[in-house]
């Protein structure tokens, strides 16, 4: 077979090979659309009413969001509405005072109860206090809303309900036969209207996965959220506060930093356990040197005399005397021979013959020649 005809077969095989892959793909698969929520980031991960905020302004409507409300530089006007998540116990005195006169004059304020606490409550001047509104600490339990087309939709099941006191005007609640706490109450000042409510998850931007917290994902939260904005509806705008109190820098740390400072943490144990000393039976102290330095020079002389290397002994301590004599008269220093014996014999007012016995290198086995010159040439040495 000729390699023109194989390759043919070859490429024929490859062919029919690739055909019925693509006819049993098409066979066994479809191309179909399917929707995948993503995961939220940016705004709406810190902003809870993000998608409220988006969604009024898609209905044609004026509406901002702020962390807090600076009633320095927001003019809230009659017609306006405000939403806040957060506790309404913690404004201040001229912050609700300002709040009261502007809802007189046709605002509206949408609170979210807050739980009971001592503390706070103590104070009678708090927004809450000033409008008749008083924590239960009734079980928070649901509120069962029959939506046409969604019987057995229920809300406000995990909020802290409330009563009334005093002369509050009352426009609309929401409550049972239980007892007499409620869930929503609409309450009338002035020419305004406050909405208390005991949650306020139904209007928030909602976890999107299908779960429990799907906030306005859900079309009875929708028109339940359009039913308490109705009484200002288009006359103003809506100011959405989401978050009157920031987390301390620990807490964020803490909570988001982990990815980071776990790591470290481990690192740093890591070190310090390899740092650390080893567990067990005291180890005994090293002894101590049992000579002194003098000691260890005067045996390394010793041993070098004893092995016939008496002139490297000579030889450092007539070292040494040069090194201070270059510091000294350096002049006699660079001199050589009979001109350099002269010179240091003048200098230290010395015989010249003295000073020439001093510098003669001394026999390998004339000990007494040794000691003589080691001892002229330290006598010299110190005297320059």
């Amino acid at each position: 077979m000729s390699p023109r005809v194989r390759n043919g077969l070859f490429a024929a095989a490859a062919l029919l090979l690739v055909a019925i892959v693509v006819v049993w793909f098409l066979r066994n698969f479809e191309r179909v659309n399917t929707q995948v929520p993503t995961p939220a980031y940016g705004e709406p991960t810190y902003n809870d009413l993000f998608a409220l905020r988006e969604a009024l302004r898609r209905d044609g409507q004026k509406a901002e969001t702020a962390r807090k409300l600076d009633l320095s530089t927001v003019a809230l006007q009659p017609g306006d509405t405000v939403v806040m998540l957060d506790d309404a116990r913690t404004l201040t005195e001229p912050q609700v005072d300002a709040l009261l006169e502007w809802i007189e004059f046709g605002g509206q304020l949408l609170l979210k109860m807050p739980a009971p606490d001592e503390d706070l409550d103590a104070n009678d001047n708090n927004l809450l206090a000033r409008l008749g509104v008083v924590p239960s600490e009734v079980p928070s339990r649901c509120q069962p809303w029959n939506v046409p087309g969604q019987e057995g939709h229920q809300e406000f099941c995990a909020g802290d309900r409330f009563t009334l006191v005093g002369t509050t005007r009352i426009e609309r609640s929401w409550g049972d036969d239980s007892d007499d706490t409620l869930a929503w109450a609409r309450l009338r000042y002035g020419l305004g209207r406050v909405d208390v409510l005991a949650d306020m998850d139904f209007l928030r931007n909602g976890d999107g996965d299908g779960g429990i917290d799907t906030g306005l994902r859900d079309v009875p939260h929708r028109d339940l959220t359009r039913l308490l904005l109705a009484p200002n509806y288009g006359k103003g705008t809506s100011y959405l506060i989401y978050a009157m109190e920031t987390p301390s820098l620990w807490k964020l740390l803490f909570k988001r930093g982990w990815p980071i400072w776990l790591p470290l943490l481990l690192a740093l144990l890591a070190w310090l356990w390899a740092r650390s000393q080893r567990f067990g039976a005291r180890l005994p102290s090293p002894k101590a040197e049992r000579r002194s330095l003098l000691e260890h020079v005067r045996a390394s002389g010793e041993h070098l005399y004893r092995f016939g290397k008496s002139p490297l002994l000579y030889d450092a301590v007539r070292q040494s005397f040069l090194k201070r004599l270059r510091q000294r008269a350096p002049v006699a220093a660079a001199l050589s021979g009979e001109l350099q014996a002269r010179a240091i014999a003048e200098h230290l007012q010395w015989p010249v013959t003295r000073v020439q016995t001093a510098l003669q290198i001394p026999g390998s086995h004339d000990d007494t020649a040794l000691r003589e010159r080691i001892r002229l040439l330290i006598q010299m040495r110190n005297q320059l």
